[in-house]
């Protein structure tokens, strides 16, 4: 009996140390044989707990070949096959492996671990559909298994056979209700499935049943985000912190979240207190130097920026962002003497002096600007970016002819660049050849069907012309589902809705666009266009008053206030 049980856990140590994990969780079970082990010869043991030091030390080629002296002993043993092929699969000998797990099945058909042994090694091999007919075998022999359920399920995730996933884990479930492994692997493939809803109850699940699983909550985060649960994702990723406060993975997703919700504040406050917890990295500096240059403070970021550059001088993208710091605070010395430090082989340095040469126009030397933008033309002439930034420093001096013929010259450089299409067909707009506007947009979409900017300015012109205005709604509602948050494409979309008279339509549309940019002028006016098309005087002239507000310069605004403000005295 003494020898039986010390077989046991010997095999057991084999097999666990040799298999091929499957269930990448750190939580997962390790592996370890059930079945009772027949010991029928004696030195055949003996020989095998040889072989067993010999592994412990880690000389494979010495197990092995006291495994096989063994199975000389008891050829008929089928665990010496298992433990033999464990070994094999050690030395990356994975055929032989194979068929000494087909040995031990012979010797032992009722025996799982083989079968197990022979999954995990084909699984790795990616020989998915060959493992998944021992996990099934070794489930019919032993249906107690979790991790069993756990990898075979993992297998047919490989394959894509998403239900037959679902169907193993539900089966797992029905043995082993409180496994928290087996609602976590199922929220994972609805993941998969992009079933989020259905994903978030299992993970929910997993955390009730195991309260600190960490990555079950991340997970379930994660996916709360892409349903646009922000507020539950948020409440998810604090719970994660209140656990482990310095987890920067989790930090890093929270962080994120609040950007993207413009809560820069709550972002900064998070980053802070990771900074003071003297476990700061310069990651973590530079997402709260930008924040603060989000947010305006700018001799905070300058603070951040230089603090971090003192200890890496070569962060390039760092010195650009101090250099844009003292544009913003307008220390325009300052800010050319860092954009000037930043190197032609960095990945900034064009930017670099474009700003440059933006600070000397703005500062009343445009032609210094322009010769530096030239200059960059000759030294990178096979890169379209300097193109397009000579043709938007000359429409920002208010020649866009000069822009269009600088794109136009250069136009057979670069044939598939839809970024110059799309230039090119914004200047001519400016210009005021529409056709010829029109036509360069399709260009852009016969390159990229799926440019929401394209697509959003060839709808908005259809709109403005009051022409094709079924095509244009076409587009603008592609554009909205490429990009729903873009606040001025769903004001495209709202003003073609007014345009086609459908004014609930322009009216849900419209707010959605404030709700997004609430500081925007023409937004606002266009809101009030359809309230005064339906006559509701009222509404328009707060909304017209508001405009008015954002951008006094909108005489055509002034003068709907002056017409409505007569029709109200009228009535």
């Amino acid at each position: 009996m003494k020898k039986a049980i010390l077989a046991t856990l010997l095999f057991s140590s084999v097999l666990t140390a040799c298999s091929v994990a499957q269930v990448r969780n750190e939580d997962a079970p390790a592996i370890s044989p059930h079945a009772a082990l027949n010991i029928s010869d004696s030195r055949a043991m003996y020989i095998f707990s040889l072989a067993r030091i010999h592994l412990l030390e880690g000389d494979l080629d010495g197990a092995l070949t006291l495994m096989l002296a063994a199975i000389e002993a008891d050829p008929k043993a089928a665990y010496l096959q298992t433990a033999t092929a464990a070994i094999y699969s050690k030395m990356n000998r994975y055929q032989d492996a194979l068929e000494a797990c087909e040995r031990a099945i012979k010797l032992d058909p009722q025996s799982a671990e083989p079968h197990i042994l022979a999954g995990n090694i084909l699984a790795g091999l990616k020989r998915d559909q060959e493992a998944s007919l021992h996990y099934k075998r070794a489930l019919e022999i032993d249906p107690t298994r979790e991790e069993l359920y756990l990898q075979l399920a993992v297998v047919y995730v490989k394959q894509f056979e998403y239900e037959e996933a679902v169907k193993t884990l539900k089966g797992l479930l029905k043995v082993i209700p409180d496994s928290a492994l087996g609602n976590y692997y199922l929220g994972k493939t609805y993941d998969q499935m992009k079933l989020s809803k259905e994903a978030i109850g299992y993970y929910r699940k997993a955390i009730e049943l195991k309260p600190d699983f960490e990555q079950a909550l991340i997970d379930m985060a994660i996916s709360q985000e892409t349903q646009g649960l922000h507020d539950d994702a948020i409440t998810t990723y604090r719970q994660l912190l209140d656990v482990n406060p310095l987890n920067y993975n989790v930090i890093h997703h929270l962080v994120q979240l609040y950007i993207q919700q413009h809560r820069l504040e709550d972002a900064l406050e998070l980053l802070t207190k990771i900074k003071q917890s003297g476990v700061s990295t310069l990651d973590v500096q530079r997402k709260i130097g930008l924040i603060y240059l989000e947010l305006e403070r700018y001799n905070e970021a300058i603070a951040e920026f230089t603090d971090i550059l003192a200890k890496e001088p070569s962060e390039h993208q760092v010195r650009f962002y101090l250099a844009s710091a003292y544009e913003e605070s307008e220390e325009n010395e300052k800010a050319i003497a860092e954009f000037s430090k930043i190197p032609k082989d960095a990945a900034s340095y064009v930017d670099a002096q474009v700003h440059i040469a933006y600070i000397y126009k703005d500062g009343g030397e445009p032609g210094r600007g322009l010769d530096i933008l030239n200059s960059l033309t000759a030294s990178y002439p096979d890169k379209v970016e300097v193109y397009l930034n000579l043709a938007g420093y000359y429409d920002s001096l208010g020649k866009p002819e000069e822009g269009l013929k600088t794109l136009i010259g250069v136009e057979s450089r670069f044939p598939g660049d839809s970024r110059l299409q799309f230039r090119i067909g914004v200047l001519y707009d400016k210009v005021g050849k529409k056709e010829e506007s029109i036509a360069r947009m399709k260009k852009v979409l016969a390159l990229v069907p799926d440019d929401a900017q394209a697509l959003n300015f060839l709808g908005y012109t259809y709109a403005e012309l009051g022409i094709n205005l079924d095509q244009a709604l076409q587009y603008l509602t592609k554009a909205v589902a490429l990009r729903p948050n873009d606040g001025f494409i769903l004001d495209s979309l709202g003003w073609v809705y007014y345009k086609l008279k459908r004014y609930d339509d322009a009216i849900d549309q419209l707010q959605k666009a404030l709700t997004l940019v609430d500081d925007d002028a023409t937004i606002t006016a266009h809101l009030a266009d359809v309230y005064y098309a339906r006559n509701d005087l009222r509404k328009a002239l707060t909304l017209y008053r508001k405009a008015l507000k954002l951008d006094p310069e909108r005489k055509d605004v002034a003068e709907r206030i002056r017409k409505i403000r007569a029709e109200i005295d009228e009535r």
